[in-house]
C-alpha cells in the first residue's frame, strides 16, 4: 500500500482520522499549518510529520513527495483545497477530503479532465459529507427509470465541530441553494419546508446548501435536488427572517467576530455523543407519477466520517478507484455505505413526508 498523508490531522475530526488509520494498520505521514500541534500530535503517536501552508501549490507539491495519497481534513475546505489539488495534478498524488462545501465540489469536479490526463483520483466528500446521502441518493435513483426530482435530508448530526461551524458560516454567508433544471440555483435561508419522517416521527426540516446539491447530481444525473436538514421550528423562523441579513454574514468584520465565537465556544462532540450517538438519513425519489422513499439509520456523523474517510482511502491507495473527479457512490456503488457497522437502509413502497 502507498503512503498516505492527512492534512489538518490535529483538528477535532482528523484526530479521530488518524486514529482509524492507525487502528486499521496504516502507518499515515500527518501534517497541517500549526507546528506545535502537528509536532505533539506526531510525539504521541510516533508518526512521520510536516509542516506547510497551503497558500500556494508549489509549497504543498514539494512536501508530496513520495506520497501517493493526500486526505485533506482542513476546513473550510474553500480556504484549502485548490492549493492541495493543484499540486497533487503536478505530482499525480490521489487526493480526497471530507468537505460539504458546494462551491468546493463544483470546482474540483472541474479539475475531471486534467486529473483523467494526470491519472489522478480526485474524491472530495468521503466523510458524513456525503457518503451516506450520496450512497441513499444513488439507491433511490435505480428505483425509477427515469427520475426527474430528488430530495435528501437528515436528522441530528450531533454538537459540531469549530471546522464544521465555520464552515457552516461561510454556506450560510452565500445563503441557500438547490439544483433546478439541471443548475444551481441561489435561493433564501430556509427556502423549503417540509415534514419529514427520518424514521422517529414527523419532524420539521428546511433546505440547507448540503454538498449533496452538487454531487448527487453528478452521481444520479437527477435534474431537481434539494437537501433538508430537521431543525427545531424556533430555529427555522430565524432562518426564514436571516434571509434579510445574509449579506451581514458576508461583511469581514461581522464574519471575523462570529469565527472567533465559533473557535471559543465550539470543539466537537462529546465522547458520550460519539459512541452512541444516531444519525437518520432519508430521501425522495419521483418521476412525476411513481414516488419511492428510503432512510438510513447511521452513526454519529463524526464518528462514521472517520470510518468512511479512511476506508475510501484505503482503497484508493490499493488502486481501486476510478482517476478523475469521483462521488463517493459513483466510486464504490450504492451499497458501499451498508458496509460499516450500525448502518441500516429501509426502503419504503410509499412516501412518509409532507
Amino acid at each position: 500500500m502507498g503512503t498516505l498523508l492527512v492534512y489538518g490531522s490535529y483538528g477535532y475530526t482528523g484526530q479521530l482520522i488518524v486514529a482509524e488509520a492507525i487502528e486499521r494498520g496504516m502507518t499515515p505521514v500527518i501534517a497541517g499549518r500549526n507546528v506545535s500541534k502537528v509536532e505533539t500530535q506526531a510525539n504521541e503517536l510516533g508518526l512521520e510529520h510536516r509542516v506547510f501552508e497551503t497558500t500556494h501549490a508549489d509549497i504543498v507539491a514539494r512536501q508530496l513527495e513520495s506520497i501517493d495519497c493526500v486526505l485533506n481534513c482542513a476546513g473550510p475546505f474553500e480556504a484549502t483545497y485548490e492549493p492541495i489539488v493543484e499540486a497533487c495534478l503536478e505530482t499525480e498524488t490521489d487526493y480526497l477530503d471530507i468537505t460539504g462545501e458546494i462551491s468546493v465540489f463544483e470546482a474540483i469536479a472541474e479539475k475531471d479532465e486534467p486529473a483523467s490526463a494526470a491519472g489522478v483520483t480526485l474524491l472530495p466528500g468521503v466523510g458524513f459529507d456525503v457518503v451516506p446521502s450520496d450512497c441513499l441518493g444513488a439507491h433511490l435513483a435505480g428505483a425509477l427509470d427515469d427520475p426527474t426530482s430528488l430530495q435528501l435530508g437528515f436528522d441530528s448530526l450531533g454538537s459540531p465541530t469549530t471546522g464544521t461551524a465555520l464552515s457552516t458560516l461561510e454556506g450560510l454567508a452565500g445563503g441557500g441553494m438547490i439544483r433546478e433544471g439541471g443548475s444551481l440555483k441561489s435561493v433564501d435561508p430556509a427556502y423549503n419546508r417540509r415534514t419529514i419522517d427520518f424514521g422517529e416521527g414527523d419532524r420539521a426540516a428546511v433546505t440547507i446548501p448540503w454538498g449533496d446539491v452538487s454531487t448527487a447530481y453528478r452521481t444520479t444525473g437527477i435534474e431537481s435536488i434539494e437537501f433538508y436538514m430537521a431543525l427545531p421550528p424556533a430555529v427555522i423562523r430565524a432562518l426564514s427572517l436571516a434571509g434579510r441579513l445574509t449579506p451581514l454574514l458576508g461583511y469581514p468584520p461581522v464574519q471575523r467576530t462570529l469565527e472567533s465565537v465559533i473557535r471559543r465556544t465550539i470543539s466537537g462532540p462529546s465522547e458520550d455523543e460519539l459512541e452512541s450517538g444516531i444519525t437518520r438519513l432519508w430521501g425522495r425519489v419521483t418521476d412525476g407519477t411513481t414516488e419511492r422513499v428510503a432512510r438510513l439509520k447511521a452513526p454519529n456523523g463524526y464518528a462514521l466520517t472517520a470510518k468512511t474517510a479512511i476506508e475510501c482511502t484505503k482503497r484508493t491507495l490499493e488502486g481501486d478507484v476510478p482517476i478523475g473527479y469521483q462521488t463517493p457512490a459513483n466510486a464504490f456503488g450504492p451499497e458501499f455505505v451498508l458496509s460499516f457497522d450500525g448502518v441500516v437502509r429501509r426502503d419504503a413502497m410509499e412516501p412518509q413526508s409532507s
